[in-house]
């Protein structure tokens, strides 16, 4: 018997690698976390890197002293968000940047009025901007850890259902609460994973003498944030203590009932919220910069030529889309998570078009004609002769034409500049002309296309596939619980793919099923492998967190044998049965906002944009017919000679229809930008895709309706106020 033994222990030396390799999913293997915390902060944490490097840079320029309720509030969010900073270098770095940018933007401006000859050419509008840049930049700065804390909180959150589930599922046939940790950690995604790896992280540094110290320290951090989460790892911890096995598995399955039921309630307070911030946010900043652009023609000549086309820029493409952007990220940070779409989007086949540039140079081809037309008026009034008033301009043609000599037939338009610049005492102003107007639509046109066709090739792939996703997950829950039947039936996994997949062959499902049968029987991996493998994996082709995680699930729930197994995926179909009746509920609730908010944005917004641009080409039109000191001569009895008042209506003080419509144009497109990434998250959580091909569509939607309203009301208003004028 001696002599037996060194083979035994020849034996399981021999063995035992192979044996930890093919249990090592179940093993915490205690050298895995803090190695892999760091490379998983490194590989999937960059956007933070970025503001650490700042903190350590400009942030240890001095040290300044903090108010201890400072220090605690930034500490905490420090924490929370996982950044490798001191509270006093986030302030310092604050203080700086302020600094920085008001001294710069000062010298910057000194520099421009003593180029143009003096301080009494201070650039005043500039100086007030950089002030404002840099007292926003302050708070901005200041404020950013709480941004990446709240943005960390909104995904991570999305993710605790299918965290809790992965716990529940794993400690239903094993009642380990720190492997089932292990088991979420491995197969959730960012950020959650690192919370969780960081649970470990804490036990391996001695910062806590156990797992449940460890997470029960972390919990506290969901205190004033979700207080379910908390419950239900609560309930998940004393189930450990319960000697009944039925017992224990009621609290299990309890503890997901609280997840779902406080995601539920949580999402139906926020779509109640929600109606009121964003109706402010439509009225104003839509609706009233809209309005108010009516009386910009009428305003610009009262004032004299006070009123500039910078000025109006600077209001309507600058300060109110920044105002609006504001207000909107105040309304999304009110969503909580664990409703939405962790999208899968980089592991999809068709990725590399939706990164690819290509789509960018094919809008760019088509669109840039229409930038040409749009720029034509201040193309042709080039002149490099450096004469203002040369009839002629660098190719040898006339800087301006009238519509006779275009052999427009209409008496009362032939004599019309088709461009519309005038000379004045202070040079060529405009252009005035109806044709400059005309062609000036064409330069948001251009823009807008450029976006909407790019974003449509980018996307339209991958949307077609986020279809057949979408419509596999709609079916998914009856082929789950057709597995877990057959599963029950003692069939193996390896034979149960190919069974399902017979049985719904005309169904998405029976795609999905089909594919992890070929990868199975003829290219002879195993089942993960089959689905969850890189480069031929079913799920690479039909890329959905609830549908890995259910195969997760499977392949972990196996290993314990084909009954919990079975149970396991009977679990998994009662978890996507709420989660779609949850989905349903909520869309269904926020249908009237997504709606309204819509058809304001390419209907309402766009048509009332055309109908200023074609106003106030109206009001230009009527004020350069008006001859006031003919008017003034009339005589008007009791009011006298009435010239000198009506020369406060000058048109050549307004800011020409031409760059209006462009400034409106723009505002149109930013404000389209702004409200379709809004309406996407609402609806349904942080998706990129979704937001870049909804973009496009919005964007081609409300740049040609405003394109047609602007051209038709400009000739119909234009022409009409020209005809009548010429008859009087």
């Amino acid at each position: 018997m001696v002599g037996k033994n060194p083979k035994v222990d020849d034996i399981l030396k021999k063995y035992s690698a192979k044996i930890e390799s093919n249990i090592k999913a179940e093993i915490n293997n205690k050298t895995n976390y803090s190695q892999e915390y760091l490379r998983f902060k490194e590989e999937i944490a960059p956007e933070y890197s970025g503001y650490e490097k700042w903190c350590h840079t400009l942030g240890n320029t001095f040290k300044v002293k903090t108010s201890t309720k400072d220090e605690t509030r930034l500490r905490k969010t420090i924490d929370v968000a996982h950044l490798d900073i001191e509270p006093w270098q986030a302030i310092t770095l604050s203080i700086m940047s302020f600094v920085a940018i008001f001294f710069l933007g000062l010298i910057l401006c000194i520099a421009i009025a003593f180029v143009q000859g003096g301080i009494q050419f201070f650039p005043s509008l500039l100086f007030f901007l950089i002030i404002l840049f840099s007292v926003f930049l302050f708070y901005f700065v200041n404020s950013y850890p709480e941004r990446l804390a709240n943005k960390w909180r909104l995904k991570a959150s999305s993710q605790m259902v299918p965290a809790i589930l992965y716990i529940v599922v794993y400690m239903r046939h094993t009642p380990n609460l720190e492997k089932a940790i292990s088991f979420a950690a491995n197969h959730l995604q960012y950020p959650l994973a690192l919370d969780f790896k960081k649970v470990f992280y804490n036990v391996e540094i001695g910062k806590f003498s156990t797992i449940k110290e460890s997470l029960d320290n972390y919990l506290e951090t969901w205190q004033d944030y979700s207080v379910e989460f908390i419950e239900a790892f609560h309930l998940i911890e004393s189930s450990l203590f319960e000697p009944s096995e039925s017992r224990r598995i009621t609290i299990l399955e309890k503890s997901l009932q609280v997840v779902l039921d406080g995601v539920y309630e949580k999402m139906l307070k926020f779509t109640h919220n929600v109606r009121s911030p964003l109706t402010n946010v439509y009225m104003l900043g839509v609706v009233l910069p809209t309005l108010a652009l009516a009386l910009i023609p009428l305003a610009s000549a009262m004032l004299g030529g006070s009123l500039k086309a910078i000025h109006v820029f600077v209001l309507f493409n600058l300060i109110v889309p920044f105002f609006v952007f504001y207000l909107t990220d105040k309304v999304l940070l009110m969503r909580p998570g664990g409703h939405g779409e962790t999208t899968l989007l980089k592991k999809n086949p068709l990725y590399a078009n939706y990164k690819s540039a290509t789509p960018y140079i094919t809008a760019f081809i088509v669109c840039f004609p229409l930038l040409i037309l749009g720029l034509l008026p201040l193309i042709f009034q080039i002149d490099f002769s450096g004469v203002p008033s040369n009839p002629v301009n660098f190719m040898g043609l006339q800087k301006d034409f009238t519509f006779g000599d275009l052999g427009v037939p209409f008496a009362k338009l032939s004599e019309v500049k088709v461009f519309g610049f005038e000379p004045t005492d202070s040079g060529m102003r405009g252009p005035f002309g109806l044709g400059a107007t005309l062609l000036g639509l064409f330069f948001p046109l251009s823009i807008a296309l450029f976006f909407s066709l790019a974003y449509r090739d980018k996307t339209k792939l991958l949307i077609k596939e986020r279809e057949k996703t979408k419509q596999l997950e709609d079916e998914f829950n009856n082929s789950l619980f057709q597995m877990g039947n057959r599963l029950g039936n003692n069939v193996p996994p390896e034979l149960v793919f190919g069974k399902v997949a017979e049985a719904n062959k005309n169904l998405m499902t029976g795609n999905f099923f089909a594919r992890v049968n070929y990868n199975i029987r003829q290219m002879g991996m195993s089942v993960e492998k089959a689905i969850f493998d890189d480069k031929r994996g079913a799920l690479k082709y039909f890329p959905s967190d609830i549908i890995a995680t259910s195969m997760r699930v499977l392949i972990e729930s196996s290993k314990k044998g084909l009954k919990i197994a079975s149970m396991s995926l009977m679990s998994i179909s009662e978890y996507v049965n709420n989660i779609g009746k949850i989905t349903a509920r909520l869309k269904d609730m926020l249908a009237e906002i997504a709606s309204d908010m819509k058809s304001n944005m390419t209907f309402l917004a766009p048509l009332l944009s055309g109908i200023v641009v074609a106003l106030a080409a109206m009001i230009t039109a009527i004020l350069s017919k008006l001859t006031f000191n003919e008017l003034g001569d009339l005589g008007v009895a009791g009011l006298g000679n009435i010239s000198e008042t009506l020369k406060i209506f000058n048109y050549l003080d307004m800011i020409p229809p031409y760059y209006l419509q462009i400034i409106v144009g723009l505002y149109l497109i930013e404000i389209v930008f702004i409200l379709t990434s809004t309406l996407v998250t609402v609806d349904s959580g942080e998706d990129k895709l979704e937001s870049t091909n909804k973009t496009g569509q919005n964007l081609k939607k409300a740049i040609m309706l405003f394109f047609i309203t602007s051209l038709f009301g400009v000739i119909a208003l234009t022409v009409l106020s020209t005809v009548v004028l010429g008859g009087m």
